[in-house]
């Protein structure tokens, strides 16, 4: 967020919320729509993962880098093994999408991504909000721990970022991920998740959650 003082800073502010409130009114106005996807989706599923992971290209650690950033066949065994993903449909166009996963007693939301000229727009948060809505379980989610950004997005929509032991401890326990993977990502988990950490005493020490 850029720094301002006085009148200006609220001007700024106000012209923000306008711009803001002027594209949800034409979001809303175009057709546009949450949706499950299905087996003709695979295709156009993919080219959004490869476009919308170009944000992570030169950011995340040179070696956790391929071309494509997911293959088809990845892809394919992340569908078999459970993720179910979701969409946005604008104008006709799927323009992100974004999985869970149901794993033991929790739910992961998994590989979101928004086509780069799409980014920015909300479509992230819409599709974040109505997955939410599809479990009573606890959600953690995983991502790259040099995409500020990411982790940014996710703590706006209520989630943080869990401690390093308790991250290292989660993503064994619920991911299948490389050692690597493990050790240059991060963990963050919703009110419920927080909340049973409490309750059951597991977590319940201030050192569990980053602050």
């Amino acid at each position: 967020m850029r720094a301002g003082t006085g009148c200006a800073a609220n001007s700024e502010a106000g012209v923000g919320r306008v711009r803001e409130e002027v594209w949800r009114e034409s979001w809303h106005q175009t057709v546009a729509m949450v949706r499950v996807c299905g087996e003709g989706d695979f295709e156009v599923i993919w080219r959004v993962i490869e476009d919308g992971s170009r944000a992570y290209e030169r950011v995340i650690p040179a070696d956790r880098w391929t071309e494509p950033y997911m293959s088809r066949e990845k892809l394919r065994c992340e569908i078999e093994d459970g993720v179910e993903f979701w969409g946005i449909e604008a104008a006709g166009e799927l323009v992100a999408v974004m999985g869970v996963q149901a794993v033991l007693d929790v739910t992961l939301i998994r590989h979101a991504y928004v086509r780069t000229e799409m980014q920015g727009r909300g479509f992230g948060g819409e599709l974040l909000r109505h997955l939410r809505t599809l479990s009573e379980r606890p959600f953690l989610i995983g991502t790259w721990a040099d995409a500020t950004w990411a982790i940014r997005f996710y703590e706006r929509h209520g989630f943080q970022v869990v401690g390093h032991a308790e991250k290292e401890r989660l993503l064994r326990l619920y991911w299948k991920v490389p050692a690597r993977q493990i050790e240059t990502s991060v963990v963050l988990a919703d009110a419920r998740w927080r909340g049973r950490a409490v309750a059951d005493g597991s977590q319940a020490d201030s050192s569990s959650l980053e602050t």
